[in-house]
């Protein structure tokens, strides 16, 4: 593991902690009730429905290889624009000590009516039981943090078992047969190397080529132009995760409307 994710391992204990002593007390929070916005939105479906390259928006306020990117949008803020401009989810760091991220950044969301990715380093299940009593759709599994496929098929039953879908995120080959050994669905591609934190669509072309039948590819990190989502639809991937590049500018709605036109273009072919 590099040491990235150690540290963003280390960061969990205390939030690990904490959910472990509720459910001892049997005070774990109960399911988000869907009464006002009718049901948990599909995550896998809308990124379908809307076709290649779908766009994943991300909120993401701050990051280990940015810094502080921006704190002066709020999350509805942002959800507005994102929802008016073409995405066909949306992506919300929770991760408050790397990220400056919050859980109740999704419930702040949850208006916009997009499936929502809790990008998050989740390690227990109780996490998931956690996410379930927010209106996100997904949540994200980092295979190389759960430490076999063992542990990632202990976390996808708990998403089932709460409605939950799971975006099982690689790195590298060995990643990839870690998710699929233990059954995942929607697989996501991170091109960012995070012991130098740089990024290298290279990985996304690489992996492209493993790419199995039903699967639901997403490609993340380091694109920020038109002609690199076209690729990526060329290439085999039904999403594309985009965050800094949104969020560094004034208006990340605009930003996103750019890019989304490919998207929609494509979609209609």
């Amino acid at each position: 593991m590099s040491n990235m994710l150690d540290r963003f391992r280390a960061a969990q204990a205390g939030s690990i902690a904490h959910l472990r002593r509720l459910a001892e007390e049997g005070q774990l929070p109960a399911p988000w009730n869907f009464s006002e916005i009718n049901a948990r939105p599909g995550f896998a479906a809308a990124l379908r429905a809307a076709g290649a390259p779908a766009v994943i928006a991300e909120y993401k306020r701050a990051s280990p290889s940015r810094g502080v990117i921006n704190l002066d949008l709020t999350p509805a803020d942002v959800a507005r624009m994102y929802a008016e401009n073409g995405a066909a989810c949306f992506s919300v760091l929770t991760e408050a000590a790397h990220f400056q991220g919050d859980l109740r950044f999704l419930t702040q969301m949850a208006f916009a009516g997009r499936p929502m990715l809790r990008k998050d380093f989740l390690l227990d299940p109780l996490q998931v039981v956690e996410t379930a009593a927010t209106p996100a759709s997904a949540l994200l599994l980092i295979m190389r943090m759960l430490g076999g496929a063992g542990a990632v098929r202990e976390m996808l039953d708990a998403c089932r078992l709460y409605g939950l879908e799971a975006v099982c995120e690689v790195f590298d080959e060995a990643d990839l047969e870690v998710a699929r050994a233990a059954g995942a669905e929607i697989i996501q591609v991170n091109n960012r190397d995070l012991d130098t934190l740089a990024t290298d669509l290279g990985v996304s072309r690489r992996l492209a080529t493993r790419k199995g039948e039903g699967e639901l590819w997403i490609s993340a990190s380091g694109l920020d132009a038109p002609e690199q989502l076209a690729e990526m639809a060329d290439l085999g991937f039904d999403a594309v995760l985009i965050g800094t590049s949104l969020m560094c500018q004034a208006d990340p709605g605009a930003a996103l409307k750019k890019l989304a036109s490919v998207a929609k273009t494509r979609s209609t072919r």
